[in-house]
């Protein structure tokens, strides 16, 4: 026996490096995304972030819907609004924060529902699935015996499942029988119109526009960019697609409450006005009130406000009229309609003219012996104005508000007490020779909206469906029956009966085991 102190090549010989095991690679990682973004969890928080995002669009003020109140709010927050607005929260449904969470949930339901749709197709058009081994397993059983043939039960078992409207497929030895696909169908239906919902939603914004415009009495405006306030388009929104509408307001009445508790609350607004499609069609009159929009063309008119339009007459340095006309003020006070408004008078000699103006419709004395309004409607109107002279700012061709008055180069001319009210017809001198401001009395203005949203009825129809398509999913239970006849040593048959129903048992299944029962010939134990 010899031995030997060399080891064994294999443990003198160096390890072998280790492969490193192989990525799935850039394509494997695109399917995994893939996957994820389409799975239903997913779009269930994608659907949450939609929901969450809409909520600062709720309580903050919208660009598209009230500039005014957000310019309010730059006044109001000038640390805190800068940085709300970096983050796009005054232009929320435009936000590309907000939009980027509304294409990844169009795209995530549509690659979940449209693969779950045809896989769906394709099962309704297979044959119902064989029976089990043993049918004394499922929830539901039943067994009998027949002097009938087997043959005779399975043929009278297919022609008791096909009155129930069961697909029914018949085998050797047993009969499959299956119904409630529009359990599936409906939920599957819901989807689809939700997925039609997002995308009428998302169509109407980028084709659709909205503009709000404010008409005096006697005026009128035509749908055009230069006659609106304030106007919003989508993205895919172009001048060329308004209607050439036009409008005129002939007159408006509100009424209001005039006693008891809610003494001031309105009861009715009316706004009597005049429109005309374009310059082919012949003038219509039309009675626009809340929540009854008019339609021309698509485009829907909403009344949503209105306000009083002070008249005056403004005379120069020179005697010269300056201004004479209505000039819409604001409501500072829904309650009392105590409004305050900006005069400019830039066509003024030899000094440019601007008034700052309170309105007050039922103007009383406060207990401090201050002008307030006790009534919205005008009872007894009068107006207080703040005037000055000097440059209005008007040449250098940097936007301003109709609303506001910038005093950074003008002089006051009357301030403090030195502002008495005006009645309608009275007369302000102002001093220096600067000339006069006469309250002529007022008319009353409305605001105006039109909505353009051709995305409004399919996500109506939509919604409507998707309402019937999840109603129906609850409604209807997926069921499945199968009947098994096969002949015994004695020369009987034997007939097993075997139920299975997503969501619990129903009584259907007992039914079906009974008309079976009675349809098979009595055997001699049971005559």
């Amino acid at each position: 026996m010899t031995t030997s102190t060399d080891a064994p090549e294999a443990q003198t010989s160096p390890q072998a490096p280790r492969e490193r095991p192989v990525g799935i690679g850039l394509l494997g990682w695109l399917r995994w995304g893939w996957r994820q973004l389409t799975s239903m969890r997913t779009a269930l928080v994608l659907l949450f972030l939609v929901a969450l995002g809409t909520v600062p669009g709720s309580f903050l003020p919208q660009r598209g819907l009230a500039p005014e109140k957000v310019s309010q709010f730059f006044q109001d927050h000038k640390t805190l609004a800068p940085w709300m607005n970096r983050l796009s929260l005054f232009d929320v449904f435009s936000a590309p924060w907000f939009a980027a969470i509304y294409i990844l949930l169009f795209i995530s339901l549509a690659g979940c529902v449209l693969p779950r749709s045809w896989q769906h197709y394709q099962h309704i058009r297979s044959r119902p699935p064989k029976a089990p081994r043993n049918l004394a397993r499922l929830p539901q059983t039943a067994t009998y015996e027949t002097e009938a043939a087997p043959d005779e039960v399975l043929a009278e078992a297919a022609k008791v499942l096909k009155d129930r409207r069961f697909r029914v497929d018949s085998h050797d030895d047993h009969v499959a029988a299956e119904k409630g696909y529009l359990r599936e169908t409906g939920n599957l239906v819901f989807h689809l119109a939700l997925l039609v919902l997002l995308f009428a939603v998302g169509s109407g914004a980028a084709f659709g526009y909205k503009g709000n415009v404010i008409v005096t009495e006697g005026e009128g405006f035509s749908n055009a960019l230069t006659s609106y306030d304030a106007f919003k388009g989508g993205k895919a929104f172009s001048s060329s697609h308004l209607p050439p509408f036009t409008v005129w307001l002939d007159s408006f009445k509100a009424a209001y409450l005039p006693d008891g508790p809610d003494r001031g609350q309105p009861t009715a607004f009316s706004a009597k006005i005049r429109y005309q499609k374009d310059l082919k069609t012949s003038v219509r009159p039309y009675d626009l009130q809340v929540n009854h929009p008019l339609n021309i063309d698509g485009a829907r008119v909403y009344l949503l406000g209105h306000g009083y339009a002070p008249q005056f007459t403004v005379r120069d340095g020179k005697g010269q009229i300056a201004f004479q006309g209505a000039v819409p003020f604001l409501p500072m006070n829904e309650a009392t309609y105590a409004s305050e408004g900006v005069v400019k008078v830039p066509d003024a000699q030899p000094d440019q003219l601007g008034f700052i103006g309170l309105f007050w419709p039922t103007a009383v004395p406060d207990a401090q012996g201050k002008v307030t309004s006790a009534f919205p409607a005008a009872w007894n109107p009068q107006v207080a104005l703040f005037a000055f002279k000097g440059d209005l700012g008007l040449s250098n061709g940097a936007p301003q508000s109709v609303y506001r008055l910038d005093t950074a180069k003008l002089k006051p001319l009357l301030m403090g007490n030195k502002v008495k009210p005006l009645a309608v017809g009275n007369t302000e001198t102002l001093p220096g020779g600067a000339g006069s401001i006469t309250f002529n009395g007022y008319r009353q203005y409305i605001t105006l909206q039109v909505n353009h949203d051709p995305g409004r009825v399919p996500a109506l129809a939509a919604g409507i469906v998707a309402i019937l398509g999840i109603v129906t999913s609850f409604l209807v239970r997926r069921r499945r029956v199968w009947v098994r006849a096969r002949a015994d040593e004695g020369g009987r048959t034997v007939v097993e009966v075997g139920g299975l129903t997503l969501g619990g048992a129903t009584p259907e299944f007992d039914a079906i085991a009974e008309r079976l029962r009675e349809a098979a010939p009595p055997t001699p134990d049971e005559e």
